[in-house]
């Protein structure tokens, strides 16, 4: 575990109904979502969340390298949530690319817990915006990866 890593835990409080900004990257910064596919797989366990009750997403961008989730977590801790969704995720990545136990995501996480005051509408675009930003695309209608339930 990179030493930083358990000072990204350090302070985290899971608290059921709270809006959280999440972001991960993948092991060593691979760019397995410029893969349609791997993407695609990617995205069916960032909604499995929502099905199972754990979150309800407002807004995601699963960028080549790594995912901004803005979630409102709904039950279990933020740890158990994310690293459900790594684990779901890595599994269907190897399944589909028959790299049996190769690890997909970097350990850790980042989350910032929302403060009532912060508008989650302009956070939504903010994330969204995350590939016009980086160049990949003129417009973000342009890129496949992304939601937010105000759109």
């Amino acid at each position: 575990m990179p030493p930083h890593s358990i000072d990204l835990r350090r302070g985290r409080v899971s608290e059921p109904g709270r809006v959280f900004l999440i972001t991960t990257v993948t092991h060593r910064r691979a760019r397995l979502f410029d893969d349609f596919h791997l993407a695609r797989l990617t995205i069916a366990h960032l909604r499995r969340a929502d099905q199972l009750g754990h979150a309800a997403t407002l807004a995601w961008v699963l960028m080549p390298d790594h995912l901004h989730w803005l979630v409102r977590l709904e039950a279990g801790t933020l740890s158990a949530l994310v690293g459900a969704f790594k684990a779901g995720s890595s599994a269907a990545i190897n399944r589909s690319l028959q790299t049996p136990a190769t690890r997909r995501w970097a350990a850790g996480f980042h989350d910032h817990a929302l403060r009532k005051e912060e508008d989650l509408h302009a956070l939504a675009r903010y994330v969204v915006a995350n590939p016009l930003r980086a160049g990949l695309v003129p417009s973000v209608r342009m890129y496949p990866h992304w939601d937010a339930v105000w759109l």
